[in-house]
C-alpha cells in the first residue's frame, strides 16, 4: 500500500516538464500527456485511470496517429527502449521465419493504414500476433483506426498502473 502512495506522490509533485514526460511514456500523444498533467493532483491510482479514460474520450484522429507512432513495430522493438521491449518479449524469441512474416505484414499493413500496427503484445507470442495481424489486415481504415485505439488504451493503462507500482 506505501509504494502505491509514494508513487501518486512522485507523481503529483514532479514538474510539468518531468511529469509530461513520464506521462508521455504511457501514450504517445502530446495532447493526452498535456490533459493528464493538467488533472494533477489525483487523490488515487483509479482516479488517474478514471481521467485517461475521459481523456482517451476526446481525441481526435491526429492524437491518436501521434500515439501509435511513438510505438515500435511488434517484432522489432527499439534498442533501449526496456518497457517495449518486455511488453513483447513473447515475440521476441520467435524464430527466424515468424519474425519474417511480421516484418513483411508490417509493412504491408503500414502501407493500407499509414501506421504502425498496434497490439497490446503483452503475453501473447509470434503466431498470435501474425494471426491478428492477418484478421486486422482486413478491416476498413476507419474501423481499424478504432481497434488500434483500443489497443493503445490497453497499453496505456497497464503502463499506468506500471507507473503507480500496481
Amino acid at each position: 500500500m506505501r509504494l502505491l502512495a509514494d508513487a501518486l506522490v512522485t507523481l503529483n509533485r514532479l514538474d510539468p516538464p518531468a511529469a509530461l514526460a513520464a506521462l508521455g511514456g504511457c501514450c504517445g500523444s502530446r495532447r493526452w500527456a498535456e490533459l493528464m498533467e493538467e488533472g494533477r493532483p489525483y487523490d488515487s491510482p483509479e482516479a488517474v485511470i478514471e481521467r485517461a479514460e475521459r481523456v482517451f474520450d476526446g481525441l481526435e484522429r491526429s492524437d491518436w496517429l501521434e500515439a501509435f507512432a511513438a510505438h515500435a513495430r511488434i517484432g522489432q522493438p527499439d534498442a533501449g527502449d526496456a518497457q517495449g521491449g518486455t511488453e513483447q518479449a513473447g515475440v521476441s524469441g520467435a524464430d527466424a521465419e515468424d519474425l519474417r512474416i511480421l516484418a513483411e505484414r508490417n509493412a504491408a499493413y503500414e502501407a493500407r493504414f499509414g501506421h504502425v500496427f498496434l497490439i497490446c503484445a503483452t503475453g501473447l507470442d509470434a503466431p498470435a500476433t501474425i494471426a491478428a495481424l492477418a484478421d486486422r489486415y482486413e478491416n476498413p481504415p476507419a474501423v481499424e483506426l478504432e481497434l488500434a485505439g483500443v489497443e493503445q488504451r490497453k497499453i496505456s493503462r497497464l503502463r499506468l498502473r506500471g507507473m503507480l507500482g500496481r
